[in-house]
């Protein structure tokens, strides 16, 4: 399992404690804004858009803070702020590559805490394109096989469209060419597959193994940046053994 997936799990089983914060709704009505802002309203056309509602109906959040956020990125709400979407770059420990995705109504705010939140863990902040070009933009399904073979499930992704595949912890992860997402998510659901979760993400081209010390802090770096209410997404390209993964998951409990 690579580094990205396992990180994605702890993410998700992270998700419910983030919703009790009510944390969880305001990053998902920020990147509502944004894809309602780039795309439009009609989720029918706007699949980024019909992607994120989905994410936000899955978590519970409310059909008024939904609609809400789809009109303030159409532009039919007066007085609201602009949601600026910002991707930062930097190093973390042992010089792996992290990409941060934004979004705020600030940017000053933004960018001095996710450059104290480097520091503070010994990483720092880099400039535009100094690690962007080591990521590659995929789409990605989450998919409980249910009774099926995940073998056999992946297969007929491939079949759809899908890239590769790698069966995780309770499910069956699949990777996407951007232009074949949507494809892939229709066959998926057309076949009843339990789709857990579809998002746009930012996967590594190659990963870097680290030592004990550096690979743990990197981990409590993606998490502490995560827990920022500016911050959407965070990725590296770190590898991650599974002794260490549940390390870091024991320490964390």
């Amino acid at each position: 399992m690579s580094g990205h997936s396992k990180w994605s799990t702890i993410k998700r089983a992270k998700g419910a404690n983030d919703a009790k914060r009510g944390a969880l709704f305001t990053k998902l009505a920020r990147e509502i804004v944004i894809a309602a802002k780039e795309g439009g309203a009609d989720i029918e056309s706007n699949f980024r858009l019909r992607l994120v509602i989905d994410k936000a109906r899955s978590a519970n959040m409310p059909k008024d803070n939904i609609e809400r956020a789809i009109k303030r990125g159409a532009g039919q709400l007066d007085g609201e702020a602009e949601i600026l979407e910002i991707i930062y770059e930097g190093y973390g420990p042992g010089g792996i590559a992290m990409l941060v995705e934004v979004a705020t109504d600030n940017k000053n705010r933004a960018v001095s805490e996710v450059r104290h939140t480097f520091s503070r863990f010994g990483g720092n902040l880099g400039s535009d394109g100094c690690v962007a070009w080591m990521f590659s933009r995929k789409g990605q399904l989450v998919i409980d096989p249910g009774d099926s073979d995940p073998e056999e499930v992946a297969l007929e992704a491939i079949d759809a469209g899908a890239e590769d595949f790698e069966i995780i912890e309770g499910g069956l992860e699949i990777t996407t060419d951007l232009g074949d997402f949507k494809a892939v998510q229709e066959a998926m659901a057309a076949a009843t597959y339990n789709i857990e979760s579809a998002e746009l993400v930012w996967l590594p081209q190659t990963y870097a193994e680290l030592d004990e010390k550096d690979a743990l802090r990197g981990l409590k770096l993606a998490e502490a940046l995560e827990d920022l209410d500016d911050v959407q997404s965070v990725y590296s390209n770190v590898d991650i053994s599974d002794e260490l993964m549940a390390k870091y998951t024991g320490e964390a409990a």
